[in-house]
């Protein structure tokens, strides 16, 4: 029998999205003619496939023990600190971010690589600014950057996954976007946001779109200001709320592909 073909394209809020989820692409000539190519979309609203969420997620985040994970890191923070870690590519933002967050007690937990390496060098060996003081992290497992997600006040996330693991954290987060030549990403940027702060107070929305936009544009000259953190998490949580109320990108894949085999029988 005909196999079921799936284009999985990648994650976009962009409007098209919604237009061209699911569409059939016949292929016409060369070593696939005769067949039937699908269009899947993962996305943000309920006309896209949705996101990677596997089964417990929840259940999993809500018996998470914040306290005793960052103790045995090594990573607990001290009376009156916020927790904030960071991920990132190479980011000529950092320095104003640290000069930010050192405005007030802050444990910084660097994840390894570009994170750690960059942030060394604005700290030195002392790994303080201010009120802020940074931890060095090993290199963690998937489930173990889903703990540091929940245990943290505030992330710093990049690329994909990583973004939406922080969303379904439910956390403040702030995305760095892989960056593009020809600043493609910029408009991947936008179109999120304009999804993502769709129903919120337009003097929030306008601080997030701010510092996000800063974060990923900064030449490092201009100052970063954080938006409100209690009005920020209610946000987030929102939000997450939001996404679980669609399936999950892997229920609506089978479902996709089972729809489309019903049809050939």
């Amino acid at each position: 029998r005909q196999p079921v073909w799936i284009n999985l394209e990648y994650l976009s809020a962009e409007a098209f999205v919604e237009r061209c989820h699911g569409l059939v692409s016949p292929q016409l000539s060369g070593p696939g003619a005769g067949l039937l190519k699908w269009f899947f979309y993962p996305g943000f609203t309920a006309r896209t496939g949705g996101l990677i969420r596997e089964v417990g997620l929840q259940h999993r985040q809500q018996s998470f023990d914040r306290s005793r994970w960052l103790a045995n890191l090594g990573a607990l923070p001290e009376r009156g600190e916020r927790v904030v870690s960071l991920f990132c590519y190479e980011q000529p933002a950092l320095p104003a971010l640290i000069a930010q967050l050192g405005q007030e007690p802050t444990l910084l937990l660097l994840t390894a690589g570009h994170a750690t390496r960059q942030s060394l060098q604005w700290l030195g060996p002392t790994m303080r600014h201010g009120a802020l003081r940074a931890i060095a992290l090993p290199s963690l497992s998937q489930t173990d950057y889903d703990h540091l997600l929940w245990a943290s006040d505030l992330n710093f996330v990049r690329g994909e996954d990583s973004f939406v693991r922080a969303q379904w954290a439910g956390q403040p987060f702030v995305w760095q976007i892989y960056p593009q030549d020809d600043a493609a990403h910029l408009i991947k940027l936008q179109a999120f946001l304009d999804r993502h702060l769709t129903a919120v107070e337009p003097r929030l929305a306008a601080q997030i779109r701010q510092f996000w936009t800063a974060w990923n544009t900064s030449n490092g000259a201009a100052p970063l200001a954080l938006p409100p953190p209690e009005d920020w998490r209610r946000m987030c949580v929102t939000w997450r709320d939001h996404l679980l109320t669609q399936a999950d990108l892997c229920s609506q894949l089978l479902e996709f592909v089972d729809q489309k085999r019903s049809r050939k029988r």
